[in-house]
């Protein structure tokens, strides 16, 4: 007589694998077993970074969002509230909305015209008969959270309690932006020919960024993500030492004019993995852009303080840059183990007028073009841990120590989630 007996994971031998203060075994980059569970245990069962509530201003606003194999749709209802629901027809399953943005009154699937007010209900099945019982029948819903005008949403049916902790800490970091009235002043999807998490430990370290990103650089102090203090030059520790009395006096301003700074760390331990900062922007010190000035001449909500540098956050699956004039959000999908969407939306004040109060060209190029050369990166990483040579390397405890967190929080929630035996 045949035993029932647990199916081991096709993944656990990697994630045991896996070297403290090393990269990650090469299958978890690139087997499509690792993929799939990755789409399973990270981003269907934690809070992904989604979205902007200004995606989704006015009623019937609708955006579509693919997350791996899976589909969400995001809006805001008659009511103003904001909801999303699983991209799913009640009936046989056919997607309702296609990819991006729409505006509807109510959603149709398009295959058997059956018919959802903005609240999920079921408002009309044709042909199912008098006696079919349409509350039975309503879209299935997503949990949806808006944290200071960004939106992540849970796939599971029982999503992590701790985004609540990332609300305490951003909601008031983030009020003085009043980012869920700004508006999108331009959005641009790549396609990194590389894993997601690949993706996501490029962004997480600076140790590429003075070779890779000139422009990048001219607004970043690469000492605020990391060094070794015995390797300085002379004039790299007069710039380090430099940076560490600027960071006093930034402090004490910061703190006189009640603007949270100090760094918050909930990565490995924590389901809903985040990073936060206030940090000062280099050269004149205003904003991410080639000559380091202001690009939008109106601030954000009540963002008119000087020198309010920039409003770090790290995710799951994103990177924010929020400052007093813009902000830069950028958010990661995984579409195959050697695929990532990388998606980038700057939100200026809504009132603000392009050619009149900001030059779009000036706004975007330091990230459009930081982007790009992340892209080529990650490609470059996939391609080696897709090599018979790769071996797991070290992570420089100097400034690598956020991605040795990142895949140890990793194999964690892969653990958590019986990935792991």
């Amino acid at each position: 007589m045949l035993m029932d007996k647990p199916v081991a994971s096709p993944v656990a031998p990697l994630l045991a694998a896996r070297a403290p203060g090393h990269t990650l075994p090469a299958g978890l980059y690139t087997s499509p077993d690792a993929w799939r569970a990755d789409c399973d245990a990270i981003f269907s069962r934690h809070w992904i970074a989604v979205g902007v509530a200004c995606d989704v201003a006015e009623a019937g606003d609708v955006i579509s969002l693919d997350i791996g194999p899976s589909s969400i749709v995001i809006l805001r209802d008659d009511d103003d509230e904001l909801r999303a629901f699983h991209n799913v027809c009640s009936h046989r399953g056919a997607r309702l909305v296609p990819p991006g943005r729409s505006v509807v009154g109510k959603l149709v699937c398009p295959y058997h015209q059956w018919t959802y007010d903005l609240d999920g209900a079921l408002a009309l099945a044709p042909h199912m008969g008098v006696d079919f019982d349409r509350d039975l029948h309503h879209l299935k819903p997503v949990a949806l959270r808006n944290v200071g005008g960004i939106l992540y949403a849970c796939l599971s049916d029982d999503p992590p309690a701790d985004i609540d902790e990332l609300a305490r800490v951003m909601a008031p970091r983030l009020a003085p932006y009043d980012l869920s009235n700004a508006k999108i002043a331009f959005e641009e999807d790549i396609v990194e020919a590389g894993n997601w998490k690949l993706t996501m430990e490029n962004n997480r370290e600076c140790y590429h960024c003075a070779s890779n990103h000139p422009q990048l650089s001219l607004s970043f102090h690469a000492a605020d993500f990391g060094y070794d203090p015995e390797g300085l030059t002379e004039s790299e520790r007069a710039e380090a030492n430099a940076l560490l009395d600027a960071y006093a006096r930034y402090d004490e301003y910061w703190d006189k004019e009640g603007m949270d700074h100090a760094a918050v760390e909930h990565t490995v331990g924590w389901p809903t993995n985040f990073r936060t900062q206030r940090l000062i922007i280099a050269g004149l010190g205003e904003s991410q852009t080639l000559d380091t000035r202001a690009a939008v001449s109106l601030p954000l909500g009540q963002a008119d303080k000087p020198w309010m540098g920039d409003m770090h956050l790290w995710g799951i699956n994103s990177w924010k840059h929020i400052m007093a004039d813009h902000a830069v959000i950028i958010s990661a999908y995984p579409i195959a183990p050697d695929r990532t969407l990388v998606r980038t939306k700057w939100l200026v004040h809504k009132d603000a007028v392009e050619g009149e109060d900001y030059d779009l060209e000036n706004l975007t190029s330091v990230w459009r073009t930081t982007n790009a050369e992340d892209a080529h990166l990650v490609g470059l990483a996939h391609q080696g841990v897709s090599s018979a040579g790769y071996r797991p390397g070290p992570y420089s405890r100097y400034t690598e120590r956020a991605l040795d967190e990142f895949a140890t929080w990793y194999v964690d929630r892969m653990t958590a989630h019986g990935y792991a035996g």
